[in-house]
């Protein structure tokens, strides 16, 4: 499994004041603890608001990339743009803002391997992850996990984190089907993997270090995630919109996507 090639997105919206130091840190971190792979660092500049695409160039390491676009589409919009612009085995996923910790990719990547899995998820609520919660975090994930098990069948304790590893196979599949720009991204990602027959889905620990200052939850946030998990739903179970047979009505953006249609 090793010798192959390893894509990292990393979604980037406001940044101006962390994304360089957040970039050198991931390089830095994975060519000391990623041993038997090369590797990508594709930094998605979601929306050229401030200076996050002037400071993000600055890095200076052949591993990292820097693509964007001028409006904010959201980070679901991102990670896909991202994917699509990858050119790895494996693809991975990590927020910006280093509140987990990069060294997960490891570990990610270490089950990826145990486990021969299509995709592999860091969970806040493993038992082996080292997490400062949130009380109010802490009680959503635990609602939003029977959520996930009640409407799509999903073995997992936590959907929601920012770190994940996709076999590129898996994403070839789900790319082009996927609606999802901001609020509900993962959870489509997986429910729909999970349906077109990638099941090997296994969680791994993580480290996250919540910033108490800018992790709140709004009530607004928490109706929009619902709204757009029901939403999924909808289209998986009732309007089958997933379905190879719907592939003409797939809202494809080419821009981005047309490489995993080939």
């Amino acid at each position: 499994m090793k010798n192959g090639l390893l894509s990292i997105v990393v979604p980037a919206y406001k940044q101006e004041q962390t994304i360089k130091r957040d970039l050198e840190n991931i390089d830095q971190t994975l060519r000391e603890g990623l041993k038997g792979y090369i590797y990508e660092i594709i930094c998605v500049v979601d929306g050229r608001v401030d200076r996050t695409w002037e400071e993000a160039k600055k890095v200076k390491s052949r591993r990292v990339k820097v693509v964007g676009y001028d409006a904010n589409r959201g980070k679901g919009y991102a990670v896909r743009y991202g994917m699509a612009t990858s050119r790895g085995d494996w693809v991975s996923f990590l927020d910006a803002g280093m509140e987990i910790s990069p060294t997960g990719i490891m570990m990610l990547m270490a089950h990826m391997e145990w486990y021969g899995a299509d995709i592999i998820v860091g969970s806040k609520r493993h038992p082996a992850s080292r997490v400062n919660y949130p009380f109010l975090r802490y009680i959503l994930s635990i609602g939003y996990h029977g959520l996930s098990m009640f409407f799509f069948g999903l073995p997992l304790r936590d959907t929601q984190s920012g770190i994940k590893i996709f076999k590129r196979e898996v994403l070839k599949k789900i790319l082009p089907r996927l609606l999802v720009k901001r609020y509900a991204m993962d959870i489509e990602m997986l429910a729909v993997a999970k349906y077109l027959g990638f099941d090997r889905i296994f969680e791994a620990p993580i480290e996250v270090r919540f910033d108490q200052r800018t992790s709140r939850v709004s009530w607004r946030s928490i109706f929009n995630m619902a709204w757009d998990t029901l939403a999924v739903f909808y289209r998986l179970k009732i309007l089958h919109y997933y379905d190879d047979k719907n592939r003409k009505n797939w809202l494809v953006d080419h821009e981005y996507s047309y490489s995993f249609l080939a």
